[in-house]
């Protein structure tokens, strides 16, 4: 009788060990999807000598995680899951040429951009590479809504539980999946946006933040309006590129963010300017 309680109550602590408990579950998914957000990977080895528990315990966890299509599991460890929607565009040269060119920069930059939103604010995104990449590294239970006019974003956050999302509606327009026209822009009338993330094809210092799309400018233009706080989002390649239509002017702005590659001579204008400059 003695051994056999000693051994029921061995089970018991067992059971209740960090490494077992529903809180430390948790947290190991919090550690886990927060990795998959800043470096697109994660492995096993390096997580378990990190959150201090085995690798059995781990190589459970990402295989739940990718039940609930979190994550895809990989030799050694997990990346991050691509939606289905992009599996048509995979040989389209043009798309991929488009995600591939300064991925590493568009990702720090989007990363660094994410860090700067606030736990219940109403922010907004442009379209494209850059800025999809903020909402990849919106810090998990943030309890914001996001305001986009993009359809692939709307995607991307729609198993966030912890992100409300506002789509514009509109007619679907141009090469990264966005939502433009009357319809898109009434939308936006009695809504305030607290920080707007602008991505740009072109940026310069006089002429302001531009594309080469003028219903894209006209809908970024409206939000910008009516937003408080506006962050641009543009790698190195951006600077000096004078778009069609304007977006906004650089009066606007009042944070750049950019990737190191953006030399002194690039930025000083904008520093001149008032504009507080980053880069990553």
């Amino acid at each position: 009788m003695v051994k056999r309680s000693k051994r029921r109550k061995t089970a018991r602590a067992a059971a209740t060990t960090p490494e077992n408990s529903q809180t430390g579950q948790q947290q190991r998914f919090h550690v886990i999807l927060t990795g998959l957000q800043e470096n697109g990977a994660v492995a096993v080895d390096q997580l378990s000598g990190q959150l201090g528990v085995s690798v059995v315990t781990i190589r459970r966890d990402l295989d739940l995680l990718e039940q609930q299509g979190l994550l895809r599991r990989t030799h050694g460890g997990a990346a991050s899951i691509d939606p289905l929607f992009y599996e048509p565009f995979r040989k389209d040269r043009s798309f991929q040429a488009q995600v591939e060119r300064q991925a590493a920069e568009k990702r720090r930059i989007g990363r660094a951009a994410a860090a700067l939103i606030s736990p219940g604010e109403t922010i907004a995104i442009t379209p494209g590479t850059t800025t999809a990449e903020i909402i990849r590294g919106i810090p998990l239970n943030s309890k914001i809504t996001v305001v986009t006019n993009t359809a692939n974003i709307a995607m991307e956050l729609s198993k966030r539980k912890d992100v409300s999302v506002f789509v514009t509606g509109g007619l679907l327009h141009g090469d990264w999946f966005s939502l433009v026209g009357p319809t898109a822009i009434r939308s936006l009338e009695n809504m305030l946006i607290h920080t707007m993330f602008i991505g740009a094809d072109g940026i310069d210092a006089k002429w302001g933040l531009s594309c080469f799309s003028s219903d894209e400018a006209e809908l970024n233009g409206t939000m910008v309006r009516h937003a408080r706080r506006h962050i641009a989002v543009v790698d190195h390649t951006k600077f000096g590129v004078i778009g069609n239509w304007r977006i906004c002017e650089t009066s606007t702005v009042q944070i750049l963010i950019t990737d190191s590659d953006a030399t002194d001579e690039m930025i000083a204008p904008f520093q001149k300017l008032g504009v507080e400059v980053v880069r990553v």
